[in-house]
């Protein structure tokens, strides 16, 4: 895998998030782009947020004594 085709991080993924608000918020876009900037944050949160279920049911196993390697699809 080259760097062009690598997943950004967590957090480059929550800053994208955060410049999107703020150009939508700066009102500066026209109202379609306003929406497609829109629908994108929401498609990277909902990523998020499913990516913290899955990290917090992984710390859950641990945390009840159970150290084993705990794989995505096991959770």
């Amino acid at each position: 895998m080259n760097e062009q085709e690598k997943t950004p991080s967590f957090e480059e993924r929550l800053l994208e998030v955060q410049k999107l608000t703020g150009k939508i918020e700066s009102g500066a876009l026209p109202l379609e782009d306003s929406v497609k900037e829109y629908e994108r944050g929401m498609k990277i949160l909902a990523e998020l947020s499913s990516e913290l279920e899955n990290m917090n049911r992984r710390v859950t196993v641990l945390q009840n004594g159970k150290e084993t390697e705990v794989s995505d699809e096991s959770v």
